[in-house]
């Protein structure tokens, strides 16, 4: 009982805050499919939950810190960041969020370029929903490599 629990937890926990890894440890630990899925997706709205309720009010301390040590407000990456919003909007952050940016760093993005916080949940969710079962079947279809058998 207690060993399936830390299981569901170590999945969870992953997802939280490096999505991509979450259904492949998920699989390494034997778990089925659909519970792979669901940790995954839930652990990642987890953390949009917690970043977009707080972010606001960090976005604002980390724009007056960047401020008082005199550093630009935008940089290539920031600008990247921008023109992937400006072209694709908030559908395009969301869809690259467990693969490029992470639960944490999407979420963050999102917050500073004042979308608001049901339009964040929104698409995070179905983006969470389409990579979380994307990545479970790669992981699943890929499960005979030896890199799996590592964790097992």
């Amino acid at each position: 009982m207690l060993p399936d629990l830390l299981k569901y937890a170590t999945v969870f926990a992953i997802g939280m805050f490096k999505f991509v890894a979450a259904p492949v440890a998920g699989v390494a630990a034997g778990l089925p499919m659909p519970l792979v899925w669901g940790l995954s997706v839930a652990g990642m709205m987890t953390t949009v939950v917690l970043i977009s309720g707080l972010g606001r009010q960090w976005a604002l301390h980390m724009r007056r810190k960047r401020e008082q040590k005199g550093k630009p407000l935008f940089n290539r990456r920031s600008r990247t960041i921008v023109s992937i919003y400006r072209r694709f909007g908030m559908v395009g952050i969301a869809f690259l969020t467990p693969i490029l940016f992470s639960p944490v760093g999407g979420t963050v993005i999102a917050t500073q370029l004042h979308v608001p916080r049901w339009r964040i949940l929104l698409h995070m969710a179905w983006s969470a929903a389409f990579w979380g079962f994307t990545f479970t079947m790669l992981a699943i279809r890929f499960s005979h490599l030896p890199i799996f058998d590592h964790y097992r």
